[in-house]
């Protein structure tokens, strides 16, 4: 069985944050992986995909698969749409469809207006949250009927602080941005910085508006078992090239 996260803000059945267990690929992406561009056996991943949907009661092709590129592009979906639009955020208002994003440390959030029947997903790292993805997605599901009052948002699993390692130069842009910016980082030593992307993410949605905010907490890094996570896998030299390492999945639906 699957091993899913549920948001206490969002309706269960309407959504899950997958973790890494109970699907059919083999090591090293044991077992539901859903990264594309790893050496994974492409039937394995379209197995998981099925795995997936039928949380939902519907088929794997109903899941919408952007191309994710840390940017702040979201995009309106009405029909499915496997790996054609490049955009790190999805929106739609129609039933019958899965709105689908990958991380393996970016922070995973899930919208929801049910009162007006909009929702959405976005894959916030941390470029994509500092340049916008959060309110680009939450803008366009505006524009779809939702009213902010009514929006609930939820981080999933994500890299937290204790084992986010960063340097000067992403601190900089950071407070380049504003200054308040620096809650967010805590000194280890020179030019060495933990940073809280959770923490960011949850004040950017408050910026924006948005009350109904949840957060797991859950640490993709530590929880080996349960997630897969792209920093574990580079200090453990588990990356044989580009791209080529396991991701989760993160879905909702109407």
């Amino acid at each position: 069985m699957p091993n899913i996260y549920n948001a206490p803000n969002l309706e269960a059945v309407k959504h899950a944050f997958f973790g890494r267990k109970g699907g059919f690929s083999k090591p090293p992406y044991e077992s539901l992986n859903f990264n594309i561009k790893s050496r994974d056996n492409p039937y394995n991943i379209k197995r998981n995909l099925d795995i997936a949907a039928a949380y939902y009661g519907m088929p794997g092709n109903r899941i919408v698969r952007l191309i994710q590129s840390h940017g702040a592009l979201a995009v309106y979906v009405d029909k499915p749409s496997q790996y054609e639009i490049t955009a790190d955020g999805v929106v739609t208002d129609k039933k019958g469809l899965i709105l689908g994003i990958t991380t393996a440390d970016c922070v995973p959030v899930l919208f929801a207006d049910y009162k007006n029947g909009v929702i959405g997903a976005a894959h916030a790292g941390w470029r994509g949250a500092l340049n916008g993805i959060l309110e680009s997605t939450l803008d366009l599901m505006l524009e779809r009927g939702a009213e902010l009052k009514n929006i609930a948002a939820a981080a999933g699993p994500c890299l937290q602080k204790q084992n986010f390692e960063v340097r000067d130069d992403m601190r900089d842009l950071f407070l380049a941005q504003s200054p308040e910016n620096e809650v967010f980082f805590s000194p280890l030593d020179e030019g060495r910085y933990l940073c809280d992307l959770q923490a960011y993410v949850k004040h950017r949605l408050e910026l924006k508006g948005v009350e109904n905010i949840s957060l797991s907490s859950i640490d993709t890094y530590s929880d080996e078992e349960h997630y897969f996570s792209y920093r574990r896998a580079v200090h453990k030299n588990e990356i044989a090239q580009h791209g080529d390492f396991g991701i989760e999945l993160s879905t909702i639906s109407l």
